[in-house]
């Protein structure tokens, strides 16, 4: 059962796959990602119970020792962050486009779920720090208004972690930009 997600971000890529075994070995948690990132960086997430994950992000930020740059617990996670983050969200048209860019993985997905919770919008994809510098990338749609006040909410989350890179509302964008988000 995905209740809770959380992540541990290292600077090593070696050491990344021995906090993956220690969060995997602490709690009943389910392996979303574990993998290298830019630039030369490991972002493992998982989700479960919020208990689990808690358990499970405390043995790999411990493992992790000097090499931690970041992690994250977020319980009772928006289900909509789960297909975003898996690329299988459906949008099928863009009323407003929303961005928000982020410096790490963990304040993006934290910035994700902040903004899909302040307003009634639909998350296109969250893109991983993957051939972006080590940046994320989370995109959604929907009212002008409840685009912007979304944008708002996660540009704070991040903002409030010193890791905002950028947010982006466009109105009525033109289809062509669905396309490339997808």
């Amino acid at each position: 059962m995905k209740k809770s997600v959380g992540g541990v971000e290292t600077s090593s890529m070696a050491m990344g796959f021995a906090v993956t075994d220690a969060m995997l070995k602490a709690a009943q948690v389910q392996l979303l990602v574990s993998r290298t990132i830019c630039p030369g960086k490991f972002v493992v997430l998982v989700a479960g119970l919020v208990a689990d994950v808690t358990a499970a992000v405390s043995a790999g930020a411990s493992a992790a020792a000097e090499s931690l740059v970041d992690q994250f617990v977020i319980p009772n996670i928006d289900p909509d962050i789960f297909p975003a983050i898996e690329g299988t969200a459906q949008v099928d048209h863009l009323e407003s486009l929303g961005i928000i860019e982020t410096f790490s993985v963990s304040s993006l997905i934290e910035a994700a779920d902040a903004a899909v919770k302040a307003a009634g919008v639909r998350l296109i994809e969250i893109k991983l720090a993957m051939a972006m510098g080590g940046k994320g990338l989370v995109t959604f749609t929907g009212s002008v208004a409840a685009v912007e006040t979304a944008a708002a909410a996660g540009a704070e989350n991040a903002g409030a972690k010193g890791l905002l890179g950028r947010k982006v509302v466009i109105p009525k964008p033109r289809p062509e930009l669905l396309r490339e988000l997808i």
